[in-house]
């Protein structure tokens, strides 16, 4: 049975610039928002919006992340025909490659999705917090008569430059692209969002495949071969909530938005664009009679005792009376013990922070910088972590790490 269309969601990519959230972890798996992983967003989407059946392709650091997609039931995509599938590189008869880049990972998994003989492909991105309709997005896709759409957002002028930039006519049908341009003619940024023909995407899949000299990727190949030979292309203008948390500071950011859904358009309360995710199954938080907390996303099973001030805390983290914590991400099952301050940080996942350390600091006039611990580390007692450290290994009592 063909399905209209199918989603490829690219979720292998390293991430490094998120640095020690991701020496062992997926960029996709990262916690954001309290209760939920980045990949629940565009997995979210895709129900959303109707789409049944996601390929997800995966290669660095994919174990968390395919266990925490399992079947796919808490997306509603554990289908017999459809739902959800991990798709890792694997060996073949004539050999075996990683994925070379984006397009060659699609590539390597048309047999896939010729099992669906889709007429559309949609092909999205594990990386970014978007709250969007591809419904919409298809319907424009249909209405231009495109073979190729992509979903692009307006960017402040004096930042175009640092964007994939759609160059477009009146219409809206793309006239031509300029990847990260010193001297931009457009504003509209790619959100790495695609809709395609399959027929058409296929042939120039392949295409691209067999070229030895391509780096098999869609902005640096893909893109600029459609627009060589006047394929029917189209920019599709999105105006709702997008992120892409590909540094330490944006996904900070991204987390203290959740805390103002008025202004930052993100709300994860939206009944009526629901955010999945695979539940904890944890016990309800509890507040107690010592504690203080304004402003701030408190998950299942926490624990508070201190001062919790504009911050996200994941399910499991204990903050202890006399703990000050604000303007912090603070992830699954961290403790934060007495009298230690933490502030203006990102803190990974079962982190201990001992008594009376301090971690990070608010910014002043000279940093903006978010500190950054890594999973599974010991913050001895009385220690200093600096505005802009980004800790991996344990800290001693008493020792300082800018």
């Amino acid at each position: 049975m063909e399905k209209e269309m199918i989603a490829m969601l690219l979720a292998g990519g390293q991430g490094s610039r998120l640095y020690a959230l991701t020496d062992k972890l997926a960029k996709p798996a990262v916690p954001f928002g309290g209760k939920y992983r980045i990949i629940d967003f565009p997995l979210s989407n895709c129900v959303n919006s109707g789409i049944d059946t996601v390929g997800i392709l995966t290669q660095y650091q994919p174990l968390v992340l395919n266990e925490y997609i399992g079947n796919g039931q808490p997306w509603d995509l554990d289908r017999l025909h459809g739902g959800v599938h991990v798709l890792s590189p694997y060996q073949k008869a004539t050999g075996s490659d990683w994925y070379k880049g984006t397009a060659n990972a699609i590539c390597q998994n048309i047999p896939f999705i010729e099992r669906y003989d889709p007429k559309y492909v949609i092909i999205l991105s594990g990386d970014q917090i978007c709250k969007q309709d591809y419904s919409e997005f298809l319907k424009f896709h249909k209405e231009k008569n495109a073979e190729f759409s992509v979903a692009v957002r307006e960017v402040p002028w004096e930042e175009a430059s640092r964007f994939g930039l759609m160059v477009t006519d009146e219409s809206g049908r793309i006239t031509e692209f300029q990847e990260k341009p010193k001297e931009p003619k457009s504003n509209l940024a790619s959100m790495g969002i695609y809709i395609f023909n399959w027929d058409v995407l296929k042939k120039y899949l392949l295409e691209d495949d067999a070229d030895p000299n391509s780096e098999n990727d869609f902005g640096n190949n893909i893109i600029p071969n459609l627009l060589r030979d006047g394929r029917d292309m189209y920019a599709f203008r999105f105006n709702g909530y997008w992120k892409d948390v590909g540094t330490i500071h944006s996904l900070w950011e991204a987390n203290m938005e959740v805390l103002d859904p008025e202004h930052s358009g993100i709300d994860l309360f939206d009944k009526k664009w629901k955010v999945y995710s695979r539940n904890s199954g944890m016990a309800g938080h509890h507040i107690g009679a010592t504690a203080d907390v304004k402003n701030s996303m408190v998950t299942d099973g926490c624990q508070v005792y201190g001062s919790v001030k504009h911050s996200v805390l994941f399910d499991g983290v204990i903050v202890e009376e006399g703990a000050e914590v604000e303007d912090a991400v603070i992830m699954g099952h961290t403790v934060i013990h007495s009298g230690a301050i933490v502030k203006h940080c990102i803190v990974a996942e079962n982190v201990e922070i001992g008594e009376g350390a301090i971690v990070g600091s608010m910014p002043d006039a000279t940093t903006d910088g978010v500190a950054t611990i890594a999973s599974g580390v010991h913050i001895g007692k009385n220690a200093r972590i600096g505005c802009n450290a980004m800790v991996r290994e344990n800290v001693k009592e008493g020792e300082s790490h800018d």
